[in-house]
């Protein structure tokens, strides 16, 4: 047998838990998660622009993937770009390309193609169309600023294109720059995550264990508590220990998680 299977036998789960395979329904329930989902989810249904930043594994992406769902596809088009540190150019070249346009042309030619395809998708589709651009916090200042003119439509008296930034706390940062101002004036909507609390990552831990099918959490109350004070509430810290120390149980031949393997399991994740 793999590993897997051992681990799913030995534990007596259905599938493997921690990963970041997760069906949306089966997503970590708070109001922290819903109240910033209903924020964004109002800028887009008013054709505005926001942006969710939070420090890298506190469930950005997964937030993102759920406001996708949200959004019906008889209503919106979603346009979704993974940002790298671009040019303007390049980056118009980038949303071009995730719209289905011709990246080719000089970065003016490039603009007015973007802004006569959001026009399109909105008049002739009949459809919003709504630009999320992930990981904002690694784009340049000045291809930052670009973003004012894409949604500046008939002297900017119309609203027809929603753009989402997602980032981590440096995205903020540069939103507070004077020549980014323009920028964050038309941010209707700036939604924050934090790390869970104490509290919240037993839940999360119970919860990840009962959804993958363990009749109850293998973890003792001791072992969750050294998880917190290791992870620090950030989720995708939480999942590589709670596995790790999983999978030294299972090595261990022992089914119950003690605070031992989980400060062994931390030495087998981190220097």
């Amino acid at each position: 047998m793999t590993q897997v299977t051992d681990l799913r036998s030995h534990f007596g789960i259905h599938s493997l838990p921690f990963t970041r395979e997760l069906p949306l329904e089966h997503r970590f329930e708070l109001p922290m998660f819903d109240q910033a989902l209903s924020g964004l989810i109002r800028c887009v249904e008013n054709r505005m622009s926001a942006a969710l930043i939070s420090p890298s594994g506190t469930g950005k992406t997964t937030l993102g993937r759920w406001l996708i769902a949200q959004l019906p596809q008889a209503r919106y088009q979603v346009h979704y770009v993974k940002v790298t540190s671009l040019n303007k150019r390049d980056m118009c070249r980038e949303i071009a390309s995730s719209m289905g346009c011709s990246p080719v042309g000089s970065y003016p030619a490039l603009v007015r193609t973007l802004q006569q395809r959001f026009v399109e998708t909105s008049d002739t589709d009949g459809l919003r169309p709504v630009l999320i651009l992930d990981e904002s916090h690694d784009m340049r200042p000045d291809v930052l600023a670009m973003l004012r003119i894409l949604t500046n439509f008939d002297m900017d008296s119309r609203l027809v294109v929603s753009i989402l930034l997602i980032g981590q706390p440096p995205l903020r940062d540069m939103l507070r720059r004077d020549c980014l101002e323009p920028l964050a004036r038309r941010l209707a909507h700036i939604a924050v995550l934090q790390p869970l609390s104490r509290e919240q990552t037993a839940r999360y831990i119970e919860h990840r264990c009962l959804i993958a099918g363990a009749s109850s959490s293998p973890f003792d109350p001791r072992s969750i508590d050294a998880i917190y004070e290791v992870a620090r509430g950030n989720l995708r810290a939480t999942d590589h220990l709670a596995l790790k120390a999983m999978e030294l149980a299972m090595d261990n031949g022992i089914t119950t998680i003690d605070t031992t393997l989980v400060v062994k399991a931390r030495s087998l994740l981190w220097p």
